[in-house]
């Protein structure tokens, strides 16, 4: 009897920890056009998101490129020009970011851009050492 009220107690202050509020947090990294940067960096602006981390990357999709011509000749560009942003942001956040992303940097042509959605297990703050969700 004592066995079984000693795990009754260990599991109740285990489901009473395990309810502490958790932050789950999300990286959100968006693949855009370059020329819509701006809108979207204004999107976001327009929901409060704080800070974004832009970098200028290449790649390609099903768009596979593109022919130009220089100098009178033609030649293949494997690689089209893309930003990419990288967002981390609070769980509920999520649905908001995504529609503003996608309605700022949609022209309806192929080429557009993806966005992942990735967990984000832990997060510091170098400066003064913060982690988790004081580190946003």
């Amino acid at each position: 009897m004592f066995i079984a009220y000693k795990m009754f107690t260990c599991i109740r202050d285990m489901q009473i920890i395990f309810r502490m509020e958790v932050i789950i947090v999300k990286l959100i990294k968006c693949i855009i056009q370059p020329y819509r940067l701006d809108e979207v960096k204004e999107a976001l602006a327009g929901i409060k998101i704080q800070g974004m981390t832009v970098s200028e990357v290449k790649g390609f999709g099903r768009q596979k490129g593109h022919k130009e011509l220089y100098r009178g000749a033609e030649y293949t560009v494997d690689f089209v020009p893309k930003v990419e942003i990288e967002l981390v942001v609070q769980d509920n956040l999520v649905k908001q970011v995504l529609e503003a992303v996608v309605k700022a940097a949609r022209s309806g042509k192929v080429g557009d851009g993806k966005i992942f959605v990735m967990n984000v297990e832990e997060a510091v703050r170098i400066r003064t050492g913060e982690a988790g969700d004081a580190a946003l």
